[in-house]
């Protein structure tokens, strides 16, 4: 058993987790079979089985049985990610209006049996649109970390890459996954598969797969799952696919003081003192969160190499314009 899969597990128990600590145990499983052990993965197995059925017996509702798809699946594998994040959402610098509603969902998921008594459900669809490195896959980590719960990252693209003519049927398996096992699914570039039908560039194969998820999100989500939809091109999306999103969330830059903050946090006791800042903020303006951590990181690393307790105001300066120049670059290019 590898330290991540002991530390998944440890965490597990203690909070009290059943289904994470059972998903984790086939993920052992699963690796004592590779590495030629099929007497412990067998008993594995059968211990977790027993598990199950304990639960069922005590649980007679429920009938879900917790398969992450990080366990091999063949048509899957190597298409989704897993991990058990534990970010919070106190670790991300987001807007007011963000933040109420992220913490307003992760009420909802919490306090799901509350609504569901009342005949409502809680919040399960959620669209994230916003430049790149604004925060949207970090926000996917934040709630599978606020929640307790499995994060399986899905790189559409690549589903579209490998599977070409297949890939409807692939996206059945997902949702069924979804359906049998709770967790926060991210499903990035997402404008891979939600572009408009109808667009001169479109195909077949591609209208095909916007109905089927157009269908597979009308379904009813038992597990109460987090779906999650990212895009950096909201304006290509299908509306009769984000008319299917229980919230729509946009993110944006970072004005000034939301990127000094970012900084601040990521320099660490690296801090720089207070009448630094103002010869600095003029390179903020523009950059995303992603673009302020990665030079902050920058200035860091070269700070811990030189035996240095903080950062200069040049140093940071230089790699935050060194971030403006090279996304010129790149706006560039696009033009052309």
């Amino acid at each position: 058993m590898s330290t991540k899969h002991l530390l998944a597990l440890l965490n597990s128990h203690i909070e009290g987790d059943d289904e994470q600590f059972l998903s984790i145990a086939l993920q052992v499983a699963a690796q004592e079979a590779r590495q030629g052990r099929p007497e412990e993965a067998d008993r594995l197995k059968r211990l977790v089985q027993k598990a199950r059925d304990q639960q069922r017996s005590g649980r007679p509702a429920s009938g879900q049985t917790p398969i992450p798809l990080a366990r091999p699946r063949g048509e899957l594998q190597g298409l989704v990610e897993t991990g058990y994040p534990k970010v919070s959402l106190a670790s991300m610098v987001l807007s007011d209006g963000v933040r109420e509603r992220l913490t307003r969902v992760v009420r909802q998921q919490q306090e799901r049996a509350t609504l569901r008594n009342h005949g409502q459900v809680p919040t399960t669809h959620i669209l994230l649109v916003g430049p790149p490195g604004t925060g949207k896959t970090m926000t996917a980590s934040a709630l599978a970390g606020e929640l307790h719960l499995p994060l399986f990252t899905v790189r559409l693209e690549a589903l579209f890459s490998r599977f070409f003519g297949e890939t409807a049927g692939k996206l059945r398996l997902l949702f069924d996954q979804i359906a049998q096992t709770r967790g926060v699914y991210l499903l990035d570039e997402f404008d891979a598969i939600g572009a408009r039908r109808g667009d001169s560039n479109d195909v077949g194969e591609i209208r095909r797969v916007l109905n089927s998820v157009l269908a597979f999100m009308e379904e009813p989500n038992s597990t109460d799952s987090l779906v999650l939809a990212a895009t950096n091109h909201v304006e290509i999306l299908d509306e009769a696919l984000a008319r299917r999103f229980d919230e729509v969330i946009e993110y944006g830059l970072p004005d000034q003081s939301a990127a000094r903050a970012i900084l601040e946090r990521r320099l660490g006791s690296f801090r720089l003192s207070a009448r630094s800042w103002p010869t600095i903020q003029p390179a903020l303006d523009g950059l995303s969160q992603a673009e302020l951590v990665r030079a902050a990181d920058a200035v860091v690393k070269d700070a811990i190499l030189e035996g240095a307790t903080k950062v200069s105001s040049d140093a940071l300066g230089q790699a935050l314009q060194d971030r403006q120049s090279l996304k010129s670059k790149f706006r560039r290019q696009a033009g052309h």
